[in-house]
C-alpha cells in the first residue's frame, strides 16, 4: 500500500509539473535602458519537452528551443541557433515557477544575464513549419551581392539547391564585420517569385527574377534594404 501511495504521489506531481509549466508564456526580460519582450511556448509531449520562443524587439520568431528540462518547478533550456554566440554557445533560460504562477528567472546571452518574469497567457502556440516548394532550374545555384548598413559594407551569398518532391535548401550567408551564416527553414517560389527565411533569426530575404538576377529586399524587423542579387557562373 505504501509503495503504491509513493507511485500516484510521484505521479501527481510529474501532472502537476507539466499543468504548471505547459503553455505560453509572455512578460519582459530587464536589459540596461529597455524591456525586451519575451514569448515563450513549451510543450510536453510522448518524446519530451518541446518549445519555441519570439523576442519581438529581436526579430527573433519562432525559434525552437532546445534542451528543455523541467524538473518539478524548475525549467533550463537553451535557444537552439538563434541569438547564439560564437565563444559562449547559446542563449538560455533558466527559471521558477513561484506559488503565485509566474515564472521567473534569468535570460543569459553572450555572457550577459537579464532577469525576466513571465506570466502563462494560454495554450502553447507551437506551429508544424510549412514546407519549402521546388525551385524551377533557373534558380538554381549561387547569387552573390551587396550593400551597405550603417557604412559598412555587406556581402550576400545565396547558393540554391532543389531536391524535388523533397523541396529547396539554400545556403544564406551574409558578412559583414563578420560572417553570418543564417538558418534557412523556408524556401517558395511561385513563378518569378522567390522567399527565403530564416525564422531563428527573423531575417528574410524577398527577389524577383529578371534577366539572371534576382531583385529583391532583405528585411529584417523594421528594416528593408534593397539588393540585388547575380547568378554566379
Amino acid at each position: 500500500m505504501r509503495t503504491a501511495a509513493l507511485i500516484l504521489f510521484a505521479s501527481a506531481l510529474v501532472a502537476n509539473a507539466d499543468e504548471i509549466s505547459e503553455g505560453r508564456w509572455e512578460g519582459t526580460a530587464n536589459i540596461p535602458g529597455l524591456e525586451l519582450k519575451l514569448i515563450v511556448d513549451l510543450r510536453s509531449g510522448a518524446s519530451g519537452w518541446n518549445g519555441a520562443i519570439t523576442i519581438p524587439q529581436l526579430g527573433v520568431r519562432g525559434a525552437e528551443l532546445s534542451q528543455v528540462v523541467v524538473n518539478g518547478t524548475e525549467l533550463t533550456c537553451a535557444i537552439k541557433t538563434a541569438l547564439a554566440d560564437k565563444q559562449t554557445g547559446p542563449a538560455r533560460l533558466k527559471g521558477h515557477v513561484s506559488s503565485n504562477g509566474t515564472l521567473t528567472g534569468d535570460f543569459t546571452q553572450a555572457g550577459n544575464t537579464a532577469p525576466f518574469i513571465l506570466s502563462k497567457t494560454g495554450r502553447p502556440q507551437i506551429e508544424t513549419p510549412p514546407r519549402s516548394t521546388a525551385l524551377a532550374k533557373e534558380f538554381e545555384g549561387v547569387w552573390k551581392g551587396g550593400y551597405e548598413l550603417l557604412g559598412y559594407p555587406r556581402t550576400v551569398t545565396l547558393k540554391l539547391s532543389n531536391h524535388d518532391a523533397a523541396g529547396a535548401t539554400a545556403d544564406f550567408v551574409i558578412v559583414g564585420r563578420k560572417e553570418n551564416k543564417l538558418p534557412v527553414d523556408l524556401i517558395t517560389q511561385h513563378g518569378s517569385f522567390l522567399s527565403v527565411e530564416s525564422h531563428e533569426t527573423g531575417l528574410s530575404f524577398e527577389g524577383q527574377l529578371e534577366n539572371d538576377e534576382l531583385h529583391g529586399t532583405i528585411l529584417q524587423g523594421p528594416l528593408e534594404i534593397a539588393v540585388t542579387l547575380q547568378h554566379a557562373k
